[in-house]
């Protein structure tokens, strides 16, 4: 079987930073084993030498695609994780959403909660997470706009439902009301991390494109 190339972004002894694909699980479930991002990652440090290992340390859903970070040891995807509001100063999406935003830029703040069924909704303060999501607009046409997004906190599904909130659902998501898939996948991308290093302390600037589908249908 022919190996699958990663898109390596950063790597050193320490932590390993790719740009997942858009349909791939983050990491395995009990119906998929294999066909994931850790499997492929884990492959590709195993190549190098048997002996090492990978952890992961934040997830994106599947059909998200951009920075993902990765962990070499124990040690440090426990600092990432344990530290994480703090260590990961900037976290930016960019997303096209259904139609015309209210706003051309705005802080949208809510409460989250999750159903039996792991739907993300819109709570009240007494049962629901917090979630700050500030976006901008880019540029728009007569059907989409294409926004930046600043997350403050990291709530699961957290874009995708205070978007849905405002009417303007990102493009392709139907669990989260998006009508239209025009990409033939949901139309959300983490493009910008800045990271402090958990062990150098270094300033990390990890960055990917936006994905080409996303210019062609806005026709940039």
């Amino acid at each position: 079987m022919k190996k699958k190339k990663l898109d390596i972004i950063y790597e050193d002894k320490d932590i390993l930073v790719v740009n997942k694909k858009s349909g791939l699980l983050s990491i395995s479930t009990d119906n998929e084993k294999e066909r994931t991002l850790f499997h492929e990652v884990l492959n590709y440090v195993k190549m190098k030498h048997k002996k090492n290992k990978i952890f992961i340390v934040h997830r994106l859903d599947k059909d998200t695609s951009g920075v993902m970070v990765f962990a070499k040891s124990l040690e440090i995807k426990k600092t990432l994780q344990d530290n994480w509001e703090n260590l990961a100063l900037e976290r930016e999406y960019v997303g096209i959403i259904e139609g015309n935003p209210p706003k051309e830029k705005d802080r949208l703040i809510n409460y989250l909660s999750e159903t039996k069924t792991y739907l993300v909704y819109i709570s009240d303060k007494k049962n629901g997470k917090l979630a700050i999501t500030n976006y901008r607009k880019i540029t728009s046409n007569n059907d989409y706009s294409l926004l930046a997004f600043n997350l403050e906190t990291g709530r699961k599904n957290q874009i995708r439902v205070q978007m849905k909130e405002i009417a303007h659902p990102i493009v392709g998501d139907k669990k989260y009301g998006s009508t239209k898939n025009p990409l033939r996948r949901m139309a959300l991308h983490a493009n910008k991390l800045v990271l402090i290093h958990p062990r150098t302390k270094e300033k990390l600037i990890l960055e990917t494109e936006v994905p080409n589908s996303f210019i062609k249908l806005l026709k940039l």
